[in-house]
């Protein structure tokens, strides 16, 4: 007898473990859960967004109360304290100077002003002003240190710059440099050389010239001239150095110029005697 199989479409069949399921058979799929097929929300954003609108509150919240506490905290300008050690200047002269600046309130002080013109007094290098809470203002000034006479209508301090007080009288006994306007810090420079050189011979600098050449002329104390010509000052300082200890010590009176603009030596020009007036002449007899 013959048997026919036939698939019934309906019928379902229970896979047997560890083998696979034949084609055509159907299985069942677990359905993931809503929370984990739904997209997840991204806060980021959110995040970016978050602080900078907190900053703009917070910061528009600060200004709000500086505004309203302003009127309060801003006093009147109660006292001005000078610090400094003024040597040329008065305090009372520096008081007056600012004097237009302190009818303004702390706050409101213009203090970069204040510093501007005070540095416009001769005699005032570099001003610092600043707000000492809750109504004072400080002031420290450093003077003005002059070193030498630049012409005859100046005065040079330590770092080379012209600076012109109203009075030249008290300052005659500072050495006189002379040159081009745009070499003051080259004249400077050279006159503090040729002092610390000329130092130990018992010399001090009376005048230096720096002329339209570009020669030096140096005049000392001592009255004697000396002709540098344009360059090699310094060697040129030292050959009169070794020279002078050897053979122009004792002469030292008598010598009224030195030139030393030559290569390898120098040339010396002697006072002229001075010829007997008849007093002398009478007081001899």
């Amino acid at each position: 007898m013959g048997a026919i199989l036939r698939h019934q479409p309906g019928s379902a069949r229970t896979p047997v473990r560890g083998k696979p399921v034949p084609r055509g058979a159907s299985r069942l799929v677990a359905k993931e859960p809503l929370s984990v097929r739904l997209p997840k929300p991204n806060f980021g954003v959110l995040k970016r967004l978050t602080w900078p609108l907190l900053l703009i509150v917070l910061g528009f919240g600060a200004y709000e109360l500086a505004q309203r506490l302003l009127p309060y905290a801003d006093r009147p300008i109660a006292r001005i304290s000078v610090e400094g050690d003024l040597s040329y200047i008065s305090q009372q002269a520096v008081q007056q100077r600012i004097a237009p600046f302190v009818s303004a309130s702390f706050f409101s002080v213009d203090l970069l002003g204040m510093r501007r013109e005070l540095e416009q007094m001769p005699w005032i290098a570099s001003a610092e002003v600043r707000r000492v809470w809750p109504d004072q203002v400080l002031v420290r000034l450093e003077e003005q240190l002059p070193i030498a006479r630049w012409g005859d209508e100046a005065l040079l301090n330590n770092q080379g710059q012209a600076f012109a007080p109203d009075q030249l009288v008290h300052y005659q006994h500072l050495p006189q440099l002379y040159g081009p306007k745009r070499a003051q810090q080259e004249v400077m420079q050279q006159y503090q050389v040729l002092s610390q050189m000329l130092r130990p011979m018992g010399f001090s600098v009376a005048r230096l010239e720096l002329r339209e050449r570009g020669s030096w002329f140096l005049s000392t104390a001592q009255g004697i001239e000396l002709l540098l010509g344009r360059d090699h000052l310094v060697e040129k300082m030292r050959r009169f150095t070794a020279i002078y200890g050897k053979a122009l010590k004792e002469q030292q009176t008598n010598i009224a110029r030195i030139d030393l603009r030559y290569a390898n030596g120098l040339a010396v020009a002697w006072r002229e005697p001075v010829a007997p007036t008849a007093a002398d002449t009478a007081v001899v007899q």
